[in-house]
């Protein structure tokens, strides 16, 4: 018998009987706790998986398979022009205007084919961070100054953060030039036009899915929410004659699919049954045609099946500890209010961790601060809480570690925090 593998079952035996032992289910906080994060998971299901997650996934498989791991390197890779990479890199990330979750599967598709660590950070922070209305909202609801403070700030935090990335883990970025990359000469064959078409039409859908609404029921902003819906079917009606006209892609299946996808838009009240039907329909005439496009969608599911579970386990711990915007976890939030006031190093930094750990979805950023501000939160925590929340969050943690390991990651998550707090203390001093 081996006593050191037995005396290790019998300690996880242990740990395990005390923890259920001493549960404290009769606890209403505890009670409540475990119901927020269900209702958290539930939220997030409704509101993000389909939407957000599902066309994520299809665009980071799409760059596994339709760009070539050469254009990749040329642009983002380890020796390319530096400036090119994080202008290229911050642009991506800012058009897509994405959630922390949502930037993961096309952070982990650039970063496999052959993109620098530090473009692929400062992708992986720009896209939920530099998040254009987010910003406007900020600055009419919580005032123009930190608008402008929180514009400024995560243009600079991506680009920076990405350079420490790069110069603390230069050794990798030197393997990474001496690599012998074995990359294809062109994208498959086709012209460069048909593929930048191909991604701008995938990326239009989802950004158009997640258009969040404004607060005031007018202008443009709104005119885009209004009609949002009508906008994303044009734009997979395009879509679709593409990929017949230069795709190849079976007229009748397409026909099918369309005329399936209309028939649920009008069945169901709710979009999601008719988007849903629309992906899977991809899916199954992409699946029939070759292997390349059967590549795609295994390369597709490839990322839900590493991404998707993490986010899960990450949302029920947030959910249990943090609640719900709104509604209270094991930490009550009245404890928070109360540790982010003034402008200490204490207070920054307390709101920076709070808000890495705190998952946001697109937009709800912003009530919240109102809410905290109204009980007391001064300005820098508020700024600091701003700049590190939206762009992380425990599930975003789990899934950044699985892709470039634990120690990448907590640099990456302490240079966020780090910098959000001396930002927030910044701010709160001279403004």
């Amino acid at each position: 018998m081996d006593f050191k593998k037995e005396l290790k079952i019998f300690i996880i035996i242990t740990i395990v009987f005390f923890t259920a032992f001493f549960l404290p289910v009769e606890s209403q906080r505890f009670d409540n706790s475990l119901l927020e994060s269900l209702r958290l998971v539930k939220w997030y299901a409704n509101k993000h998986v389909i939407l957000c997650l599902i066309p994520a996934f299809f665009i980071a498989g799409a760059i596994s398979v339709f760009i070539s791991q050469n254009a990749v390197i040329k642009y983002l890779g380890a020796n390319a022009n530096k400036f090119i990479a994080y202008f290229v890199a911050a642009v991506s990330g800012t058009i897509l205007a994405v959630c922390s979750c949502t930037i993961l599967p096309l952070f982990s598709g650039i970063y496999k084919r052959g993109a620098g660590l530090g473009p692929a950070t400062t992708f992986l922070y720009s896209g939920p961070a530099i998040n254009i209305l987010a910003i406007i909202l900020t600055a009419r609801i919580l005032g123009t100054q930190i608008g402008i403070a929180r514009a400024i700030g995560a243009i600079l935090f991506s680009v920076v953060i990405g350079l420490l990335m790069a110069f603390i883990f230069r050794n990798e970025a030197k393997e990474k030039i001496s690599k012998k990359f074995v990359v294809s000469q062109d994208d498959n064959g086709k012209p460069i036009w048909q593929t930048v078409l191909y991604f701008l039409f995938m990326i239009s859908i989802l950004v158009f899915v997640n258009f969040g609404k404004p607060v005031e029921k007018f202008g443009v902003w709104y005119a885009i929410f209004s009609y949002k819906w009508i906008i994303v079917s044009l734009i997979s009606l395009f879509f679709a004659l593409f990929l017949i006209l230069f795709f190849g892609y079976s007229k009748l299946k397409m026909f099918i699919v369309l005329v399936l996808t209309t028939v649920f838009a009008f069945l169901f009240s709710s979009p999601l049954p008719a988007f849903s039907l629309g992906f899977l329909g991809l899916s199954w005439v992409a699946f029939s045609k070759d292997e390349e496009n059967k590549e795609w969608i295994y390369s597709s599911w490839g990322y839900a099946k590493l991404i998707f579970p993490l986010l899960l386990i990450g949302v029920l711990i947030a959910g249990f500890l943090l609640g719900r915007p709104g509604h209270q976890g094991m930490i009550p939030s009245s404890w928070i209010s109360m540790l982010v006031g003034g402008n200490s190093f204490f207070s920054n930094f307390f709101a920076s961790v709070v808000g890495a750990f705190m998952y946001f979805a697109t937009l709800t950023e912003v009530p919240i601060l109102q809410g905290l501000i109204g009980n007391g939160m001064g300005k820098g925590p508020a700024l600091a809480l701003l700049l590190a929340g939206p762009a992380l969050s425990l599930p975003n943690m789990l899934v950044i570690r699985s892709v470039m390991g634990t120690k990448k990651m907590l640099v990456f998550v302490s240079l966020v925090i780090v910098m959000a707090t001396f930002s927030g203390i910044f701010y709160g001093t001279f403004f």
